[in-house]
């Protein structure tokens, strides 16, 4: 019975997708001739320019995720992995297409969603909008933060990988996409949002992406439970090469998600990129320098990983700090990311690939740490942080991490207690024991 009714979530799910695609159909009258005509002077062509590559850079983040993930687990698990990363990008997007940017930055709802007028697209077009990006088509923002809510739930896959199911993962993110990242993207970035009326600043995502993604890895590694074997057996990365070439990728792309949120070309962006490269190299020398102290000698998996700590950590503050405040931030990233890291096995949670150690613990840091070190100087649209006189910064961004770091552990347990009681969230032992490549998807990531 399990079986058949999770055969029919998978096929209902694209289903009610179709159904809900007669919204889309509104969307083409808002491209008319006329309103490009005159929406030719109020688009500016190099922004616009930018903001196609940002959000092409953005879209390749997740792709570089998979091969950053894929290479850290076990050979018998790599194409699972990948997958998981790739199946986030379709089933995402049309979420968001048909619903979800309109829930995040559509027509507000007392601060809390926004609302449905939006939906499939209706009213988005050509004509920038003055509320989000004044300078490029309303389009194109769309899509931009399509990317950011794509690469979102492809992060909390490292908290379980190796063992959920993947008609669980694929209901999952389709659920969370719509109860957690929605809302909270509406609080903190759409017009109207109430943390965002209260002063809490995340320039690209600290709180959106990294905060609530990392907390819910957390919810997910604790409801999922560990994998066989865990603190009992070796289950070394198969392919570090890969793991690197996915963390290159991940750094690359991430130029596009920071100095992309400027939604503009100019001093802006430039800075955010200055702060993005800053803060990833000084967490990579530091997270290399303890572990060298600590372990006996500087690993490569470590150095990837101490670059993707001091990335995900300077996102919400990238548009706000100076390349020196960046430094710090990213020394205090590599630093506490990689202590939170090494309790994890005390601490006995099975967070496979990090997910809340680097992404959770980073998020929480750079969103405090722009309380502490924004410059107006930097952002006139930003405020002082406490080191730059003013500490009610501070007591707003701390509000934001507490909020959302709650509202999104629980309602993670939530979905996964649901999904959990229709059609299950682990793979069973046997299939656990042959890999998520042969029991999920009937392929093998190398013949040998």
């Amino acid at each position: 019975m399990g079986k058949y009714l999770e055969a029919g979530i998978l096929l209902g799910v694209p289903l009610l997708f179709a159904g809900a695609a007669f919204c889309g159909e509104q969307s083409a009258q808002a491209v008319q001739a006329t309103s490009e005509v005159t929406s030719v002077a109020k688009v500016d062509t190099g922004d616009t320019a930018w903001m196609l590559a940002s959000t092409a850079l953005v879209m390749l983040m997740t792709p570089g995720l998979a091969l950053f993930y894929g290479g850290m687990v076990r050979g018998k698990n790599v194409l699972g992995t990948l997958m998981q990363s790739f199946i986030a990008i379709a089933i995402v997007s049309m979420q968001w297409i048909l619903i979800g940017y309109s829930l995040s930055f559509g027509p507000d709802i007392n601060g809390i969603i926004g609302g449905l007028d939006w939906a499939g697209l209706q009213g988005v077009g050509i004509e920038p909008n003055p509320d989000y990006a004044p300078t490029i088509p309303h389009i194109l923002f769309m899509l931009y933060q399509a990317m950011f809510a794509v690469i979102t739930p492809a992060l909390i896959t490292g908290a379980f990988a190796e063992r959920m199911k993947f008609s669980a993962f694929f209901v999952f993110t389709l659920l969370w996409s719509t109860v957690v990242y929605d809302p909270v993207a509406h609080w903190v970035w759409g017009s109207g949002g109430w943390l965002k009326n209260m002063g809490a600043l995340d320039f690209a995502g600290g709180i959106v992406v990294h905060l609530i993604s990392g907390i819910s890895a957390l919810a997910a590694a604790l409801v999922i439970g560990k994998r066989k074997g865990y603190l009992q057996e070796a289950m070394y990365p198969h392919n570090l090469p890969m793991t690197v070439l996915g963390a290159g990728l991940l750094w690359f792309g991430w130029f596009g998600f920071n100095a992309g949120s400027a939604l503009s070309a100019g001093t802006l962006s430039t800075m955010a990129f200055v702060a993005t490269h800053t803060s990833a190299v000084s967490a990579t020398l530091i997270w290399v320098v303890i572990e060298w102290i600590h372990r006996g000698k500087p690993t490569m998996f470590g150095a990837a990983t101490g670059s993707i700590a001091g990335l995900a950590t300077i996102t919400p503050a990238a548009g706000f700090v100076s390349p020196m405040s960046a430094l710090v931030i990213g020394l205090a990233a590599g630093a506490v990311c990689y202590l939170s890291l090494n309790m994890k096995g005390r601490l006995g949670y099975d967070d496979s690939l990090d997910a809340f150690g680097v992404h959770g613990i980073g998020g929480i840091i750079g969103t405090f740490a722009t309380g502490l070190f924004a410059q107006t100087l930097i952002n006139p649209a930003g405020g002082n942080g406490l080191f730059f006189g003013d500490h009610k910064m501070l007591i707003s961004q701390s509000i934001a991490i507490s909020v959302t770091a709650v509202y999104s552990f629980v309602m993670t347990v939530i979905i996964l207690k649901i999904i959990d009681k229709f059609i299950g969230l682990r793979i069973d032992e046997d299939s656990e024991l042959h890999g998520l490549d042969i029991s999920q998807h009937g392929e093998s990531g190398y013949s040998l």
